[in-house]
C-alpha cells in the first residue's frame, strides 16, 4: 500500500496474513485518507470485500485496481473501480468478466487498456465502442506495455481515433527501471 498524499508505502506479501483490524490501524498510521487496494488481483483475496467496506465506513476514499476476472458486483458502492480489461497480447483476453463493463460508474470508475501491438489497439477500440465506455467510465486509460510498442506510433493512433481516452505511462519504470519494485 502506498499514500499518494504523504508517499507512505506498506506492502503486505503473499506470505503475510494480517486482519482486516490490522491492515486497518496500519492504514491509521499513514495518516492520509486515499488507499488504493491493488496487487496482482484483491478482489481474489476473501477479506477485501471486508476491508474495502471497512474503508469506506471510516470515510477513506477507496480506489480498487482490479485484473477485470473477478467479479465487481460486491464491491462497496462506495469505492471507485479502476478496471483492467485484458487485450489479447495478454494471452488472458478469456479470463475477462464482461459483465463488470456494465457495472462501471461514469461519475467514479475508470477502465484500463494495456496495448502491446496494433491488434491490442483494435481490441481495445472494439471494447470501447460495443460498451460504450466514453459514456460509462469516467476515464479510459490507454497504457503501453513496457517495450513492447512504439509510444509515439500508440499516441498517434489515439489521435487519429477521436476517442475520448488518455495515454498512461508507467512513470515508475522510466524513473526506476523495469525491473525495480516496491517504488
Amino acid at each position: 500500500m502506498r499514500c499518494t498524499w504523504c508517499d507512505s508505502e506498506y506492502t503486505f506479501t503473499g506470505g503475510d496474513h494480517f486482519t482486516v483490524n490490522a491492515i486497518v490501524e496500519r492504514v491509521h498510521e499513514f495518516g492520509c485518507r486515499l488507499v488504493e487496494v491493488t496487487g496482482g488481483e484483491p478482489l481474489a483475496q476473501r477479506e477485501a470485500l471486508d476491508l474495502i467496506k471497512r474503508l469506506c465506513d471510516e470515510g477513506y476514499e477507496v480506489l480498487i485496481e482490479t485484473g477485470g476476472y473477478v467479479s465487481t458486483e460486491e464491491v462497496d458502492a462506495r469505492a471507485k473501480i479502476i478496471l483492467d480489461v485484458k487485450c489479447p497480447a495478454s494471452g488472458e483476453v478469456e479470463r475477462n468478466h464482461w459483465p463488470n463493463l456494465n457495472r462501471l460508474r461514469q461519475d467514479q470508475d475508470e477502465v484500463k487498456f494495456v496495448i502491446a501491438d496494433a491488434t491490442d489497439w483494435d481490441f481495445a477500440k472494439r471494447i470501447i465502442e460495443d460498451y460504450q465506455l466514453e459514456s460509462r467510465a469516467r476515464a479510459i486509460l490507454i497504457s503501453p506495455a513496457w517495450d513492447q510498442i512504439d509510444l509515439q506510433e500508440l499516441a498517434n493512433w489515439i489521435v487519429q481515433s477521436g476517442l475520448d481516452v488518455r495515454m498512461q505511462l508507467q512513470l515508475h519504470k522510466y524513473i526506476w527501471g523495469p525491473d525495480v519494485h516496491g517504488v
